[in-house]
């Protein structure tokens, strides 16, 4: 089981010691103003608009915020606790690309390598050109590299991005199934027409379920094995997984039954069920801690409690900005995941201007989040993260921005 195991060995590295809690001027942050914040997501939840929080925020190495408000489980009435499980979804994607960089340091891989050379499915995909409805296949050529699915320029998308004739294959082959393996995960995925020529747009894909795979092929073990002993317990993430043991279902935060603006609601998956897809793109569930100590790991740059997983300079790397004139795709919903003044990293987004954003933050932080609500940013600059889990999938669009603002707005040194 790639989760929650060798707790009784390692569980002296987890919990809160690694941080300390301290005033909020300690951190430099305003007491008044993170009420403030406190009090908003509270009026949230009194408004049922959004289920329960976990909020935190880390400067300097110091806990200036971390607060448990509303409801876990919406439907059975339970409390949200400190410790309360998320599915993180896509949060997924910055670590399994720590895994990645990790055999590349390792001298297992380059970032030129052509994707083919590990995983031989991918030597002769095509790509599909719609002309007046009908579609036509062509060849691909040059096939996309490692460094394309980390930056997601390998040509390949999401079905739930827009209704091109390629994600319609997606969603009609399944290809968000989690009942194959990731092996057949990967096989079905190559069979399928590329939605553009590798390198030349950024269109946020499946793109990381396939460096899971890579991960597995190179590596040599199961994803979440590989993930659970080389990242996860070195780093005292003990409570993140594929899925979540009967003992510790009574901690999985759940959204509203519906949606609270009426809208359809969005299916989450069961992670009480262990997947045969162990899925690098979104298949983790942790906690804000868990998910705090990996981004401590990243703002020390590759380095927590001793343990060093990544050099500084891969960190630097990986967080610096990959697309360079790459555009986004305007033709698909990708358009609105990477706005004004923010390029795309190894895993992250990347912030390359003070302005242009709707959101504030310094040049060179970086960020992401997942599909059911679930957020974080990292400020190099500040020595600053923060992360808010919720599962509330259709107003995440909503509390990851307003989040931010009054992030920004208590920080006052």
């Amino acid at each position: 089981m790639a989760c929650f195991e060798h707790l009784e060995r390692v569980a002296h590295m987890s919990s809160t010691s690694l941080f300390s809690i301290v005033p909020a001027a300690d951190a430099g942050f305003s007491a008044q103003r993170l009420d403030r914040l406190r009090t908003v997501l509270q009026s949230e939840i009194d408004r049922s608009r959004l289920p329960g929080a976990v909020a935190l925020i880390a400067r300097h190495g110091k806990l200036a915020l971390f607060e448990a408000l509303g409801q876990q489980d919406p439907a059975g009435g339970v409390a949200m606790a400190r410790d309360s499980l998320f599915r993180i979804y896509s949060m997924t994607k910055p670590i399994v690309s720590v895994a990645v960089m990790m055999l590349l340091e390792r001298g297992r891989l380059l970032l030129s390598d052509p994707v083919s050379k590990y995983l031989p499915e991918y030597t002769a995909q095509q790509l599909a050109a719609e002309h007046h409805g009908s579609l036509e296949l062509q060849p691909v050529t040059p096939g996309a590299t490692v460094q394309d699915l980390l930056r997601h320029t390998a040509g390949l998308t999401y079905e739930f991005l827009g209704m091109s004739a390629v994600q319609r294959q997606y969603a009609q082959a399944r290809i968000g199934s989690r009942e194959r393996s990731t092996a057949e995960f990967s096989r079905t995925l190559a069979a399928l027409p590329l939605m553009a020529q590798p390198g030349t747009v950024w269109e946020y894909s499946r793109a990381t379920d396939v460096l899971g795979r890579l991960v597995e092929v190179i590596g040599g073990q199961p994803l979440g094995e590989f993930l659970h002993e080389q990242i996860f317990v070195p780093l005292g993430m003990l409570e993140t997984g594929f899925w979540v043991p009967p003992e510790h279902h009574s901690r999985i935060a759940e959204p509203f039954a519906r949606d609270p603006e009426g809208g359809v609601a969005m299916v989450l998956f069961d992670p009480r069920e262990q997947p045969q897809m162990e899925s690098g793109g979104g298949g983790l569930v942790s906690t804000a801690m868990d998910y705090a100590r990996f981004l401590q790991f990243m703002l020390n740059k590759g380095e927590l409690g001793g343990v060093r997983l990544l050099g500084p300079r891969i960190v630097d790397w990986m967080t610096a900005d990959h697309l360079g004139p790459i555009p986004v795709n305007p033709h698909s919903g990708s358009a609105a995941l990477l706005t004004p003044g923010h390029g795309f990293g190894l895993g992250f987004a990347v912030r390359t201007a003070a302005g242009l954003s709707a959101v504030p933050g310094s040049v060179g932080s970086y960020f992401w989040g997942g599909i059911a609500g679930t957020t974080f940013f990292v400020d190099p600059a500040e020595d600053l993260f923060a992360l808010m889990m919720i599962q509330a999938p259709n107003q995440r669009e909503h509390y990851r921005p307003l989040f931010r603002d009054m992030v920004y707005a208590a920080l006052i040194d």
